[in-house]
């Protein structure tokens, strides 16, 4: 927000959602919910005159629940996105409507096609998310929704405006006396203000109160500023250091359950940790098992997350070029294929095609290569329709797009043209794949991404031409 509207911004919006990539397992896509609030939430609420705060912009010490829950109390409107079904989005927006009758916006990608029977009664407005960004026409259409949203319900007579579905149905409800509760809140709280955070600091935190009182945005931005000069050392010191502080507290007795950890920050760290330049292939092997490591807190065997079984399929396959090991190669056949099956995404499809391939090169029993060559021929045909549904849904930005938007287009799409060659060359279908492969070059928005196509076209060649198929009698032969 620029200083002159923030001067004029007449109170608080706080948005109830997700941080980070988080994935949908009603659809199997993964979402980026940060370009969600970047793109849409945070300029609509500023629009509306809204100072727009997140649970990540709040600066505090001790525990995020005590200002987030005097958020819910005292925010003049609330914004949640329930986007991917986030569990504690849900608890949240709970707690809101439990809190104040009105001035609450429910929004959601729409994707999500059921919601819980308790928000039958209630508006929910939708967007859509194409998972790797949301298109610029989109992105204009919902904040000017958004935001009209916001000045609507802002301008109603209190009485007319009960959008809580607690309020509704139990109308001689009183809700609590905001000044006293918010008082009393403050007052026990005192620790929570930036203030404090910048004297004293997060209890059992290190480094100095200005380390301690950076933001959970703050840190990502500094991550993503790191990856992006493929300084993955730099990131992944960052990743550790955010994991450290967002570490749930252990039970307080042995009856409770340990509370899991973010999942994205895990993603994260592996990715960097397995990214990262190595000066000795055992040192590459290393940080490859460190990242496996990793990875398996998130119990990848029976994840439904398609973010966790795309890294552990990537990790194992390193694994296997690097080390040769057999088991390492069926583990990243089986990452790959659960995520294609629960996700049915052309990424995932390609490198489950690719690694059959492999594993059916490396078979000792012929029917097992062949049965392995025959279904990497199979789930091919399924990623050719694939991309081209995503060809035909995602159309080219506008003008008047950002240079982001556009960018992360242009990559998109080469990524959709070279995996649909890929399976038309997978398939022996070479004349078709050459003309893609070549129109996928002449828009290449960076020059190392032909030169990595070219390489994953050669393995494949050597792999399609020791066939298992040809030892296969046909009839008449």
């Amino acid at each position: 927000m620029s200083k002159e509207k923030e001067e004029r911004a007449q109170g608080t919006c706080f948005v109830v959602m997700g941080f980070g990539k988080k994935t949908d397992f009603e659809t199997g896509r993964t979402l980026d919910l940060d370009k969600t609030y970047k793109n849409i939430i945070k300029p609509a609420v500023e629009e509306a005159g809204l100072k727009c705060v997140r649970a990540d912009d709040i600066i505090h010490s001790g525990p995020i629940d005590v200002p987030m829950y005097e958020q819910l109390l005292s925010a003049d409107v609330v914004v949640a996105d329930l986007s991917t079904s986030n569990k504690n989005a849900y608890y949240e927006l709970g707690v809101r409507h439990a809190l104040k009758p009105y001035t609450t916006i429910i929004i959601c990608e729409n994707g999500v096609t059921s919601f819980p029977f308790d928000l039958n009664h209630v508006v929910i407005r939708t967007y859509q998310h194409l998972a790797t960004g949301i298109d610029f026409d989109e992105v204009m259409r919902f904040r000017k929704v958004l935001t009209e949203a916001i000045v609507e319900i802002s301008k109603r007579d209190p009485e007319k405006r009960k959008d809580s579905p607690v309020y509704t149905f139990l109308n001689q409800l009183n809700p609590p006396e905001l000044k006293k509760v918010i008082q009393a809140v403050a007052e026990g709280a005192a620790g929570s203000s930036p203030a404090s955070a910048a004297a004293g600091g997060q209890p059992g935190g290190e480094g100095d109160g200005a380390a301690k009182a950076k933001l959970y945005s703050e840190w990502m931005s500094e991550v993503d500023a790191a990856q992006s000069a493929d300084d993955f050392e730099e990131a992944k010191s960052l990743l550790k250091l955010l994991r450290k502080k967002m570490k749930p507290k252990p039970p307080e007795s042995p009856d409770q359950p340990t509370q899991p950890e973010d999942p994205y920050i895990i993603q994260r760290l592996a990715l960097v940790t397995y990214k990262a330049k190595q000066k000795t292939p055992e040192d590459e092997i290393a940080a490859l098992n460190e990242a496996r490591d990793l990875l398996a807190t998130l119990k990848p065997a029976t994840s439904n997350d398609t973010e966790t079984l795309g890294l552990w399929g990537a990790v194992h396959k390193r694994l296997w070029d690097k080390a040769r090991d057999r088991a390492a190669l069926d583990e990243a056949v089986r990452g790959h294929e659960r995520g294609f099956y629960l996700r049915n995404d052309y990424y995932n499809g390609i490198n489950f095609a690719f690694l059959l391939n492999v594993r059916a090169a490396q078979a000792a029993d012929r029917a097992e290569a062949v049965a392995d060559f025959v279904q990497a021929q199979r789930v091919r045909a399924e990623v050719i329709t694939l991309c081209d549904e995503w060809l035909a849904a995602n159309t080219e930005p506008g003008a008047d797009a950002s240079e982001e938007t556009k960018q992360n287009y242009a990559q998109s799409k080469y990524w959709v043209y070279a995996t649909k060659a890929e399976a038309y060359f997978g398939t022996g279908k070479t004349t078709e794949a050459d003309a893609i492969y070549k129109e996928a070059y002449a828009f290449a928005p960076a020059g190392w991404m032909q030169g990595s196509t070219e390489e994953q076209r050669a393995k494949l060649k050597a792999l399609l031409d020791e066939s298992p198929l040809k030892y296969v009698k046909t009839d008449g032969e």
